[in-house]
């Protein structure tokens, strides 16, 4: 936005940032984080502290550094009120769960290593974030975030600490236990997940899926097709006692096979052509079915095990999941799997919209990365990468806001 736009939303803005940072005690910490959000939705190449302080009629750089990188205020609070409108704005009908990379020279930044950088499209030096966001195919927003600690820094506290690691966080966890941490945060802010959907980087942790359950929570979660399962039919047999140590446990007859193999076997009739949004370019439309599987390898069979009260206990049954299937016109074989927790009754275009609506947070990420800086931040620490990002949601949230209804910020 040019200098003279932004500044024409300076009365609207001071009322977003007052009741978005509301929790922030003093008013000139509110006062430089309407500046902040400012200097974040004017143009320039670089959203990092000094270029927008100079970019700024009311800009002061050592301000800003401090608000960001040292003023110890809370950002959750700021993000819970940003969710809080965010969600009655939006009304989200999925939750997304993603991480996002941001390449970074050095090693002193918090969190940063040698690791897979999607920004790059390959291992590289980067930080990575886990995120939560609200969407529907006509908006979106993040609601929460949490920058993933590699095991070579939970290894090492003394790095933790120049970092500012808060010891709370310190410890070393997957970035599906990440995303469960998230979600408790927001179901703790009384807000309520729609389904809740990710790529297949958390589709395929079966923990992650049973952590979903547990919490009760509906998910559309991507597949690769190498997952193992059993076609609905399968049944387990008990082999006879041989009277020699504890009893066999039941086991299905035939061995697993990969979730695209049972995919390929569908019929063609049983393929629907559907329709989920429009694009840029027409309809987007493919052709879907919707089978019953049962999810099978270690990790689902201990899964059944523990809910079934124990190794010797549980009755050999894996439990049956839904299993979205997608086979293009022209393709010799299926390009797109989804696993839910849905009734395999549910309507195959609610499946299909839901499994499909991870492409509304791309837009967030181009926003967020090439609009508002969410990559620009230069601090090192721990809270000051977490109040950036908080910063960078606010401005998007007031965007979004503004999109959806052009008095929105006066909403309480």
């Amino acid at each position: 936005m040019k200098l003279g736009e932004v500044e024409r939303l300076r009365g609207e803005l001071a009322e977003f940032v007052a009741d978005v940072f509301g929790s922030l005690p003093r008013r000139d910490q509110r006062r430089w984080g309407g500046c902040y959000l400012r200097g974040l939705m004017l143009d320039g190449r670089r959203k990092s502290i000094q270029p927008m302080a100079e970019r700024l009629p009311d800009g002061n750089m050592q301000a800003l550094q401090q608000f960001v990188n040292q003023s110890p205020w809370d950002p959750l609070p700021v993000r819970r009120r940003i969710a809080e409108r965010l969600s009655r704005a939006i009304r989200p009908e999925v939750w997304v769960i993603d991480d996002v990379s941001f390449p970074k020279c050095g090693t002193a930044s918090a969190g940063v290593a040698r690791q897979y950088c999607g920004a790059l499209g390959k291992r590289a030096n980067c930080q990575v974030a886990v995120s939560v966001h609200a969407a529907t195919d006509t908006a979106s927003c993040p609601l929460n975030w949490q920058l993933y600690l590699p095991r070579e820094w939970t290894d090492e506290p003394a790095r933790c600490r120049r970092a500012g690691v808060p010891d709370e966080a310190a410890a070393h966890q997957e970035k599906w236990r990440l995303a469960l941490g998230l979600l408790d945060t927001l179901a703790g802010w009384e807000l309520e997940a729609p389904v809740v959907v990710a790529d297949a980087g958390y589709g395929v942790s079966t923990p992650f899926r049973a952590g979903l359950e547990e919490r009760g929570l509906s998910y559309v979660l991507a597949l690769t097709g190498k997952e193992v399962a059993h076609a609905e039919e399968a049944e387990p047999h008990q082999p006879a006692y041989g009277g020699l140590g504890p009893p066999t446990l039941p086991r299905y007859r035939t061995p697993p096979r990969a979730v695209c193999v049972l995919a390929a076997q569908a019929a063609p009739e049983q393929f629907t052509e559907v329709t989920w949004r429009q694009g840029s370019k027409g309809a987007m439309t493919s052709r879907f079915t919707v089978l019953t599987i049962r999810p099978a390898g270690k990790q689902s069979l201990a899964a059944a095990q523990q809910a079934g009260g124990g190794r010797n206990r549980w009755d050999g049954v894996l439990p049956a999941r839904t299993l979205l299937v997608e086979w293009p016109h022209g393709q010799d074989t299926p390009t797109g799997y989804w696993i839910s927790n849905l009734p395999v009754t549910t309507p195959v275009a609610d499946l299909v919209r839901w499994a499909k609506m991870r492409w509304r947070i791309e837009h967030d990420y181009r926003e967020l990365k090439h609009g508002l800086g969410l990559d620009h931040f230069e601090g090192r620490t721990w809270r000051g990468w977490h109040h950036h990002v908080t910063l960078v949601t606010a401005a998007q949230a007031f965007l979004t806001m503004r999109r959806l209804d052009p008095k929105a910020h006066m909403s309480a």
